[in-house]
């Protein structure tokens, strides 16, 4: 169960990282940041195997390439955006991760619109 590896971690980092921040609080940022990394790792392993089965979804379902990667992109956008935005509120730097969050929004849109632009050709094609 990994998922209390990640927990024991957290609650591991959470408790040092108050506990220091009585004697440094710069401690208790790079605690912080640190566990952030550690976990970061963990979840890209599991995307990894979010990609295998994505890649063996593509081999059985007769869908195009690009709907899946850019289903990809999106998830990795956002995961990548929520982590970052994270780190800047620990820090204390809540505008940058404001901005941080509003580019990931923006970001996944635009990496959407084909998929967009095909959905409304089906339509177009279905009434007319």
């Amino acid at each position: 169960m990994e998922i209390l590896k990640i927990a024991l971690i957290g609650i591991g980092a959470t408790v040092l990282a108050v506990y220091c921040k009585g004697l440094k609080s710069e401690y208790a940022v790079m605690i912080s940041m640190t566990a952030c990394c550690v976990i970061m790792f963990y979840i890209v392993s599991k995307l990894l195997q979010i990609f295998e089965i994505f890649e063996y979804l593509q081999t059985i379902l007769p869908l195009e390439k690009e709907y899946l990667s850019v289903l990809v992109k999106m998830i990795g956008i956002t995961y990548i955006a929520e982590f970052t935005s994270n780190i800047c509120k620990d820090g204390g730097y809540q505008a940058i991760a404001s901005q941080i969050e509003i580019f990931g929004k923006i970001s996944v849109l635009a990496v959407s619109m084909p998929i967009f632009s095909a959905l409304l050709k089906l339509i177009q094609e279905m009434l007319g």
